[in-house]
């Protein structure tokens, strides 16, 4: 024969109200200054309420208690908002660094690779100077050619490297170094930054943006390119 268990007496209908919305979990979420701002509030009734009224609350201190809770509030706000605007500013990134895709670029580094018995480097500066000497180095170290480029204005300016050691021979293509040496008319030295010169082959996410593999060369960020040629 079939039971039927009996209900307690003292489950009132408040109670089963109580407990089938206690069973019952809610899927929404609140933020934390939400929660907060809510117990403030809960708390603040609560004061006022309970408050001895030949000495009721302090004015200015709920004041104090209402700006910090703006405060908080606030920042949360703000948090969120340049949690959009960073993402934004990664999107944006993400689309000017693949149009640089294929386009010759000109970083700080000493690199001077030979393809074709031809390779492109580029000198960086500070003053005008009147005596420019380029030095070309082999993988090994070993000088293999020694050129005056001449008087040089400030600024970036390029050269351009048969590939012919200082005989005449024509090297094998592969990574070459080169370094710079820069005077004025009465032997002074100037300030000069050896400049490499490469394409663009792809553009990587790394932990702190976008970079540029730049090959042989190796891979830049956005920010150490000097110059699009």
């Amino acid at each position: 024969m079939a039971t039927v268990n009996d209900v307690p007496k003292s489950n009132t209908a408040a109670d089963v109200y109580a407990a089938i919305n206690g069973a019952a979990k809610s899927t929404k979420t609140t933020s934390a200054a939400a929660d907060q701002e809510k117990q403030f509030l809960t708390l603040l009734m609560t004061q006022i309420k309970n408050q001895d009224p030949l000495n009721p609350m302090d004015n200015a201190a709920v004041t104090t208690q209402l700006a910090q809770l703006n405060t908080v509030s606030g920042i949360e706000k703000l948090n969120t908002t340049l949690t959009t605007l960073l993402g934004g500013y990664s999107e944006t990134q993400a689309m000017q660094t693949a149009g640089m895709i294929g386009k010759n670029v000109m970083v700080a580094g000493n690199k001077l690779p030979l393809a074709s018995s031809q390779a492109v480097g580029a000198i960086q500066l500070e003053s005008k100077a009147d005596k420019v000497t380029l030095t070309i180095k082999d993988s090994a170290g070993k000088i293999v050619q020694t050129t005056e480029l001449g008087e040089q204005a400030a600024g970036n300016s390029y050269f351009a490297w048969d590939g012919k050691d200082s005989s005449g021979t024509v090297l094998a293509d592969g990574n070459y170094t080169f370094s710079v040496d820069a005077k004025t008319s009465d032997g002074k030295a100037v300030k000069v930054t050896a400049m490499q010169v490469g394409t663009v082959s792809a553009v990587v996410r790394s932990g702190t943006g976008f970079k540029l593999d730049l090959g042989s060369m190796g891979q830049f960020a956005f920010s150490d390119v000097q110059e699009v040629i």
